[in-house]
């Protein structure tokens, strides 16, 4: 790992690492694959986030180090959630959140941001405690919501694409920042193709229930 993060090379005049450029590309396959509800997203996942949590240790960005230790644990749970709900014909059943399951999630991102930038803070684990806890809070509750099944979490990529491009451009992980606009063109693509399978599987269940 360590000769990973070592050696690399130079990207736009910045150096890029081996870990940071297999970690990355890794998240970007991780989204390919999430898009096409395959369940090789969680295996792949698991390889990415040991990577990249080397990668920001060595940038002093604690929390988003610190999230790929939780990314790691709800990829497990995801993983199992995933091959519990495949179906036959269609794969991952996948379905819209509630008004009530949104108000949650839209809470838990505020809520979780104020008091994780705080511990942050207090710690003086990362330079920029805000952006950073808003970052690991949000990709906590996206991959939560990946797991269920959630159509959602697709917008809450595209809230921490909005805050991890310039923080990863402050950072000097040029790379990074250019995958995270990446990501976002491809999150796009996912919430289109996520609510039309969302659409067939409530048209299907209303079916049944007949």
């Amino acid at each position: 790992m360590h000769v990973l993060l070592e050696h690399g090379f130079s990207l736009l005049g910045q150096k890029v690492s081996w870990a940071e450029f297999i970690g990355q590309v890794g998240a970007l396959v991780v989204v390919f694959f999430a898009q096409r509800r395959s369940i090789i997203t969680w295996p792949v996942q698991l390889a990415s986030v040991a990577l990249l949590f080397v990668v920001y240790t060595s940038a002093q960005l604690g929390g988003l180090a610190s999230r790929q230790v939780v990314i790691a644990a709800i990829t497990v749970y995801g993983w199992w959630a995933w091959t519990r709900r495949r179906d036959p014909a269609f794969g991952v059943v996948v379905r819209k959140g509630t008004p009530r399951e949104r108000l949650a999630v839209a809470a838990a991102f505020v809520v979780g941001t104020v008091a994780f930038a705080l511990v942050l803070d207090a710690l003086d684990a990362s330079w920029a405690p805000w952006p950073d806890a808003a970052i690991f809070i949000g990709t906590v509750l996206a991959f939560a919501l990946q797991g269920l099944g959630l159509v959602e979490f697709w917008l809450v990529w595209l809230v921490v694409d909005a805050i991890g491009v310039p923080l990863q451009i402050q950072s000097g992980l040029w790379f990074s920042a250019l995958v995270y606009g990446v990501f976002a063109v491809l999150v796009v693509r996912g919430w289109i193709d996520w609510n039309r399978e969302a659409k067939r599987s409530a048209v299907a269940a209303a079916a049944t229930a007949r």
